[in-house]
């Protein structure tokens, strides 16, 4: 993110834990209070994260858009790959992009949010866990309107 973040013009923010690596480019912090984060998640005009459920979740529940960047075990990121079989089960669900490398992450970032909001959801030809996490998601949305 923090080589993309000056061509961005969306003001970007990151809770970057306690690695050693710190932005030069965006504001972070840490560690994030929760009431800090429901801000934060409530006023963003989507979400980038790491592959974890709770922030699929997350921005589900705040109605945002979000970009997985799965950790990488061969790349030191993390002890195995489980974070790209996350996103491989998840990619084409409704109002879920996965960006599997640097590239794909930028393009995705350039992304005008109304072009993607006016594109139909993927059914997703992936997993049986895939299409029915998709599943799911679409009657969540179906419930809350």
């Amino acid at each position: 993110m923090d080589t993309i973040a000056p061509d961005l013009s969306e003001t970007i923010f990151a809770q970057i834990g306690h690695g050693q690596y710190i932005p030069r480019n965006f504001e972070f912090c840490r560690m994030a209070l929760p009431e800090e984060l429901a801000e934060r998640f409530a006023s963003a005009s989507r979400i980038v994260s790491h592959a974890g459920t709770g922030s699929v979740l997350t921005a589900r529940r705040y109605n945002k858009p979000i970009i997985l960047f799965p950790r990488r075990a061969s790349l030191g990121e993390h002890r195995n790959d489980h974070q790209l079989a996350t996103c491989q089960q998840l990619d084409g669900a409704p109002g879920l992009s996965v960006a599997y490398d640097e590239t794909e992450l930028r393009d995705l970032l350039r992304t005008d949010l109304d072009a993607v909001a006016a594109e139909p959801a993927s059914t997703g030809t992936g997993s049986k866990l895939g299409r029915g996490i998709a599943n799911y998601i679409r009657r969540i949305d179906n419930d809350e309107h």
